[in-house]
């Protein structure tokens, strides 16, 4: 077995024998290795002689009522030791996720004319954190959304709430009422009769045109006059600024807007329900350690005031 012997391919060697070969040259015995692997010593004599015939040495002699290390075997300790480690501490981090020690980016869908209002706050609550976590923004359309999740294209996704399909799990993230902008050249007060008789301006990415108070409206038998449509709530509020028009918008949304355009906040005058935003994700991510990490980070930021969140599960 001294004889000069070729390294075999390491896709030639069984790898478990590495952890015979491990846990005897930590314990020194091979009936104390068995135990270790709940093995039978016939077994780890099999393993340790099919090792022996691989690497062309005897790996280890014996030693009194043990056994001792080869100068071969005394090489290959730190290598063996240092890959079985490394092994279980990735099978470790598959059970737990520490965005202070795991670099990940996630990839959060999201409605895009709500995207300058939900992303900057989530990043800053990310940045707080440090870390090595990080988020990509997309905007799939819904009728796609579950394959892109099942894919693992996408992590999460903040909606308008909607019926979904079983596969994709949902909790409640954001409920709240809608307010009314209005610019310098709408004056006087807002009641349910002006309001429906008023010029607006709604804000969707869907084909249809449909926005969340029209639907609202729609259930309640009612309609407004919608003369102009557009995908972002920055570019409506400029237009609103510019017109005597209205822009119906969910309330945290209300003051930045505001502020920047000079616009006045009215409160809605028809009992329409608050606008809701559920957060989504694929069943196949639901025990998935980062994925449920970054959802109860969301829920944490955006759910303080909800007193139902609902499940994580």
């Amino acid at each position: 077995m001294n004889k000069q012997h070729e390294w075999p391919n390491l896709g030639r060697i069984d790898l478990n024998l590495f952890r015979v070969f491990d846990a005897i040259q930590r314990e020194g015995n091979l009936t104390r290795a068995a135990a270790v692997l709940h093995l039978s010593q016939s077994a780890i004599s099999h393993a340790l002689a099919r090792l022996r015939e691989h690497l062309g040495d005897p790996l280890f002699v014996r030693d009194g009522r043990g056994v001792a290390p080869t100068p071969v075997a005394l090489r290959l300790v730190p290598v063996v030791s240092a890959a079985l480690g490394m092994l279980q501490a990735g099978v470790e981090r598959l059970q737990d996720f520490d965005p202070e020690r795991d670099a990940r980016s996630f990839v959060l869908n999201m409605p895009e004319q709500l995207e300058p209002l939900l992303l900057p706050r989530i990043l800053a609550d990310l940045r707080d954190l440090g870390g090595q976590v990080s988020i990509r923004s997309t905007s799939v359309r819904w009728a796609a959304l579950k394959l892109e999740m099942a894919a693992g294209q996408v992590d999460l996704a903040m909606e308008v709430a909607r019926p979904a399909d079983a596969e994709l799990h949902q909790c409640q993230l954001l409920r709240e009422p809608l307010l009314v902008l209005a610019g310098p050249a709408f004056t006087g007060e807002l009641d349910a009769r002006r309001y429906l008789s008023a010029r607006h301006i709604a804000v969707t990415s869907r084909r249809r045109g449909i926005s969340v108070e029209d639907l609202a409206l729609d259930s309640q038998g009612l309609n407004r006059n919608v003369v102009q449509r557009c995908q972002h709530y920055l570019s409506a509020a400029q237009v609103v600024a510019q017109t005597d028009w209205l822009l119906t918008i969910a309330a945290p949304y209300t003051p930045l807007l505001a502020r920047i355009h000079g616009l006045r906040v009215l409160p809605m005058p028809l009992a329409l329900p608050p606008v809701t935003l559920n957060l989504y994700w694929h069943e196949q991510a639901a025990n998935e350690p980062g994925n449920r990490w970054l959802r109860e980070r969301l829920l944490a930021h955006f759910g303080e005031d909800l007193g139902d969140r609902g499940t994580l599960a």
